[in-house]
């Protein structure tokens, strides 16, 4: 998929946890890591407002566009 996650770098720049971020923002901790595997099909516009509150960050720093990227 073109589309690859980076919440792995953020939650690492911020020095938190899946598990604090999971608390913080009122998501599981399974659809966290769904999403930060770069398995999930979609987002709520919601969930990525809330991400980008608790982890003080705009949505080009989770999301990244690799048009080369393997499917």
């Amino acid at each position: 998929m073109p589309i690859l996650v980076q919440l792995d770098v953020m939650l690492a720049r911020r020095k938190m946890s899946l598990t604090e971020l999971s608390e913080r923002v009122g998501i599981t901790l399974a659809n966290l890591s769904v999403l930060k595997s770069g398995k999930a099909r979609a987002i709520r516009f919601s969930t990525l407002a809330a991400i980008c509150q608790a982890l003080d960050c705009q949505p080009a720093d989770l999301l990244e566009y690799a048009p080369n990227a393997p499917v």
